[in-house]
């Protein structure tokens, strides 16, 4: 049992050792544009990813809002239930992302999509959308980034393959968005 777990945290110090920084500082300076300039941040995902997108929201608003006077908004898609599945019951579950971004998305709003795989079609349909729209994408993945990666302004993509060690490292993005943006806020 004991040689699982070194090799789980093994695998998961590896790549963390490989995460492109760049990319990180640039999706932080994404996300301190769009804060100063009164933008709403939109964040989703499935599964897991729906936990992290919620996650996202959760510390964004009440650890950036708590200590920042510069008030913004921050929607996570996910936390709509009711929404999610009369969209899901009524069009399709390939749509209960678009469908909550469409003629909502206002030019500087930000889309952070959450896709382990980086090929959920839901996920996809929205980030295209997002993009037909003019918005700045920051995607989250693992393994090799999928469509996602391909899509987005913004690459977060923890390169393993594990989906563990890939949610794992994407709730570490999250805390250090938060933290790296509060040195600018407060």
């Amino acid at each position: 049992m004991i040689p699982s777990i070194l090799d789980y945290l093994s695998k998961e110090i590896a790549t963390l050792s490989k995460l492109d920084v760049t990319e990180i500082t640039i999706a932080a300076d994404v996300l301190l544009e769009a804060i100063k300039n009164g933008k709403t941040i939109y964040c989703f995902g499935n599964g897991g990813s729906a936990a992290t997108a919620s996650h996202f929201q959760n510390d964004f608003m009440k650890i950036l809002g708590t200590k920042s006077s510069t008030k913004f908004n921050f929607v996570c898609l996910n936390d709509n239930i009711a929404t999610i599945m009369a969209v899901a019951n009524d069009i399709g579950y390939d749509e209960v992302f678009r469908f909550q971004l469409t003629d909502r998305l206002q030019p500087g709003d930000v889309v952070i999509a959450i896709s382990g795989s980086g090929n959920s079609v839901n996920v996809i349909k929205a980030v295209q959308y997002a993009k037909s729209q003019g918005n700045d994408v920051i995607a989250l993945t693992g393994f090799n980034g999928g469509t996602l990666g391909i899509l987005a302004d913004v690459h977060l993509n923890a390169p393993v393959d594990s989906m563990q060690i890939t949610e794992d490292i994407h709730l570490m993005f999250n805390h250090l968005l938060v933290s790296t943006l509060l040195n600018f806020l407060s």
